[in-house]
């Protein structure tokens, strides 16, 4: 059984289909963390160098994948 896609890359991004597959988990779980974060902002203070982190990584796979 195969999984339904549900990133598309950016065009002239090129990379193979398991390389896609794999760096998508990974944005996945960084989007799902950038969740948490600005949800433990609400709540109490956040490091900074946390915040920090999950901005990079998200516009680092932005310029990968399509939302």
């Amino acid at each position: 059984m195969t999984e339904k896609q549900n990133w598309k890359l950016q065009p002239g991004i090129e990379m193979s289909g398991a390389v896609a597959e794999d760096v998508a988990k990974v944005s996945c779980a960084l989007k799902s963390l950038s969740a948490f974060t600005t949800f433990i902002i609400e709540r109490e203070d956040c490091p900074e160098d946390l915040k920090k982190i999950v901005e990079e990584g998200l516009e680092a796979m932005s310029r990968i994948y399509v939302w």
